[in-house]
């Protein structure tokens, strides 16, 4: 379709390491589970969780524990599918009705503003996101991510410059989003002020290349 962008790998191309649960009551162990993993690491960050902590909490068995998740990177995995797939239905609502560049320049801000606050908000979240850069397979989830938000950056930016050159459109929409990706690890990463400027500078930048002006 022309609104899509080619010959790129998304997340169901990349195998999760965990089991999937088939039956509700398992679905329900594992929504447990996860929500145990996530305070946890809430608490006391990733590295620092532990198998047996998360069962503990959970209020399961370390042996049902490890038919769904045989590690702890498979939890974190699982974590990361879940904010991933969160992201996209928001970016994909945000984007799929724009139709001029005041629509646009609205919505991307409205999008970078609640991508930071998450972040700000969301310790589970941030130490996920820092933790990606350490595994190649979870560095390749985030690029598949990356890929999908500008498929759908690229089908506004189609309505709204119909001549543009589509594979220039698609190059800028992905290089805008993996940009944003350093910017948001950046302003998370310094004092509240300076990361609220960096935030707002990366936006001016990212629609000066998008819609001008």
């Amino acid at each position: 379709m022309d609104d899509k962008v080619t010959a790129k790998p998304d997340q169901a191309a990349i195998a999760s390491p965990r089991r999937s649960p088939s039956q509700q009551r398992s679905r329900e162990r594992v929504e447990r589970m996860l929500a145990a993993a996530s305070a946890l690491i809430a608490e006391q960050g990733s590295d620092a969780m532990r198998m047996g902590e998360v069962a503990e909490r959970a209020g399961v068995s370390i042996g049902s524990l490890y038919q769904f998740f045989p590690d702890k990177r498979a939890i974190v995995w699982a974590l990361a599918e879940r904010y991933t797939a969160e992201s996209q239905a928001c970016i994909s609502t945000a984007l799929k009705d724009v139709s001029d560049a005041e629509g646009l320049r609205k919505s991307f801000s409205e999008l970078v503003d609640i991508y930071y606050q998450l972040f700000l908000a969301e310790p589970v979240m941030r130490d996920i996101w820092s933790g990606t850069q350490a595994d190649k397979a979870l560095r390749e989830l985030e690029l598949a991510d990356s890929r999908a938000n500008a498929e759908f950056l690229v089908a506004a930016l189609k309505r709204i410059r119909p001549d543009a050159d589509p594979v220039e459109l698609e190059t800028t929409a992905f290089l805008v989003w993996q940009t944003g990706e350093a910017a948001m690890r950046l302003a998370i990463s310094v004092d509240r002020d300076e990361g609220d400027r960096l935030v707002a500078a990366y936006k001016r930048m990212a629609l000066r290349e998008l819609v001008g002006g």
